[in-house]
């Protein structure tokens, strides 16, 4: 289901391995550095190779790939990108946005790209299967990421960057088994990079504040007994492991039909029933122990 999402070089690649993106770099550096690293590590090309086109030392290429040290200009950028093969429209808008998050003036952003052609010989629009799976997909998605990120706004930016990442790594996509696990697996990391996390879990709390049911209760008491459940189911949600985290996300909280998941994620429909079964078990257990005490899943 995930794209490969390899961490170190080939083994016959000389030289010294790449490092990880550092813990501190911001998850919209993080969107177009992980697409620009993972087409390197696919490239067979060493930094070596890349010194010799791009006027940065061995060292210094390093530390770019890595989130480390100062903000890299697109003129860099932008000459990574030609050599490995990236599409310069959607990377830059995605380090344009990472340029604001770094507190780069929009004239430092605009004195950056003078210098470059490659925006203006670059393909404007995306692939037209690529625009047709977004059309697709886009409310669904937005959906998703609000369950996790509740702002309209960072839910918009996190779908709109998942949507550059793929346009990047289209052909990947292409070649993957199954082109819509491949996207939702970009989608998830994108969200999970914006998503608050406490203990190395999703913090879902804030979502419990956003769901219908609530509307439902005029009684304040009530609706503060339900508020005080469903933020304790939240909290517990947090602990399933990814697809069953998501599948519960899309068939309980959003009420999605078992067909339109397995079409979102690229499940089989007897797995994303099977998820469903498995994460409906482990939450039972852990709010309601005395009624699942000698059961099995």
């Amino acid at each position: 289901m995930m794209p490969p999402d390899p961490s170190q070089p080939p083994s016959g690649r000389p030289g010294r391995k790449l490092g990880p993106i550092i813990e501190s770099a911001g998850s919209a550096r993080r969107a177009w550095l992980e697409p620009m690293r993972d087409a390197y590590l696919a490239s067979g090309l060493t930094l070596s190779d890349l010194s010799v086109q791009v006027p940065l030392a061995k060292s210094k290429l390093s530390e770019l790939l890595r989130g480390i040290g100062l903000y890299p200009r697109w003129e860099i950028v932008s000459r990574l990108a030609t050599l490995l093969g990236l599409s310069h429209v959607p990377l830059y808008r995605l380090w344009r946005q990472a340029a604001f998050e770094a507190h780069k003036s929009r004239e430092w952003v605009e004195r950056s790209t003078d210098n470059t052609t490659a925006l203006t010989t670059s393909p404007a629009a995306p692939p037209l299967d690529h625009r047709a799976f977004c059309e697709l997909v886009e409310g669904d998605y937005l959906l998703y990421a609000r369950i996790f990120l509740g702002d309209d706004t960072a839910c918009e930016n996190a779908v709109s960057d998942t949507f550059d990442i793929l346009w990047l790594s289209w052909n990947d996509a292409l070649a993957s088994p199954d082109i819509r696990g491949y996207a939702w697996y970009v989608l998830r990391r994108t969200v999970m990079s914006r998503t608050p996390h406490i203990d190395g879990r999703p913090h879902l709390t804030p979502a419990a504040f956003d769901t219908a049911a609530l509307t439902h209760f005029t009684d304040e008491d009530a609706r503060a007994d339900h508020l005080s459940e469903t933020i304790a189911l939240f909290r517990v949600m947090s602990w399933l492991p990814a697809t069953q985290l998501d599948v519960f996300a899309l068939r309980i909280l959003r009420r999605m039909p078992t067909g339109r998941v397995s079409e979102l994620m690229g499940l089989a429909p007897a797995l994303v029933r099977s998820s469903q079964r498995h994460a409906e078990h482990f939450l039972k257990s852990m709010l309601y122990p005395t009624e699942t005490e000698g059961t099995t899943s």
